[in-house]
C-alpha cells in the first residue's frame, strides 16, 4: 500500500491539521529525506499552501491545532508544534505550546527547521549567489569538489538532488553525489 493511502486510511480522508476533507495531499515533513508513513502527514491545500509559504498565515485557520496538537501520531504533533512557534506571536498559540507535549526526539525533529527561533536566531543556507536553500532542494555543483576520506571527485555540474540543511552551520548541506551522501560547502553550489 503506498504511503499517501495509508495516510487516508489512518486520516479517514482529512486534513490531519484542520480537518478538511477537500484537496488533500501527502506532506513530507523536513528534513525527511525519504517518504513514510512515519515523517508524513496528510494536509488540505489551504493548510499546505501556508506551511509552504506560498499564502500569507492565516491564523484563525490555525486555531484547529488546538485538537490536532494532541493526535496519536508523532508526524501530526510536529506539524501542529511548528505551526504553534510560527505564530506564537498571536498570543493564544503560547498557551497550547505551553500544554504541548513531545518526546526528546520528537522536539529535535521538530526543532531541525528552526521554527523556535526568532528571525535573527535563525541559520539560512545560502547558494554562491545568495538564494535561500530549503530542505529538499535540488542544487548543481559550479565547481569540482574533492571528497575528503575518498577519491572521488564531484565534478563542476552534477546535480545534487533532495539536499539536507546543516540545523548547526548555515556553510554546509549535505546531498547524496554518486551513491554517496556528503557534506557540500554552500558557496560551492547553486539553486536549480
Amino acid at each position: 500500500m503506498s504511503v499517501l493511502q495509508t495516510l487516508k486510511d489512518r486520516s479517514n480522508t482529512t486534513c490531519e491539521l484542520c480537518g478538511s476533507t477537500k484537496n488533500l495531499a501527502q506532506y513530507t515533513i523536513p528534513p525527511s529525506l525519504n517518504d513514510s508513513v512515519d515523517n508524513a502527514i496528510l494536509v488540505c491545500k489551504t493548510c499546505l499552501d501556508q506551511i509552504n509559504g506560498d499564502e500569507d498565515m492565516k491564523p484563525n485557520h490555525w486555531r484547529c491545532l488546538n485538537d490536532s496538537m494532541w493526535s496519536e501520531h508523532v508526524a501530526v504533533q510536529i506539524m501542529a508544534w511548528r505551526m504553534l512557534q510560527r505564530l506564537r506571536n498571536e498570543g493564544w498559540p503560547k498557551d497550547l505550546l505551553d500544554m504541548m507535549y513531545l518526546d526528546d526526539d520528537a522536539l529535535a525533529l521538530a526543532r531541525a527547521t528552526g521554527e523556535d527561533k526568532d528571525e535573527s536566531e535563525r541559520i539560512i543556507h545560502r547558494d554562491t549567489n545568495g538564494v535561500i536553500l530549503e530542505n529538499g532542494d535540488a542544487v548543481v555543483l559550479v565547481k569540482d569538489l574533492k571528497v575528503k576520506g575518498s577519491s572521488m571527485v564531484a565534478k563542476q555540474g552534477t546535480a545534487v538532488r533532495n539536499i539536507r540543511l546543516d540545523p548547526e552551520n548555515a556553510d554546509y548541506i549535505e546531498g547524496k553525489v554518486g551513491g554517496q551522501q556528503i557534506v557540500i560547502i554552500t558557496a560551492y553550489v547553486k539553486k536549480t
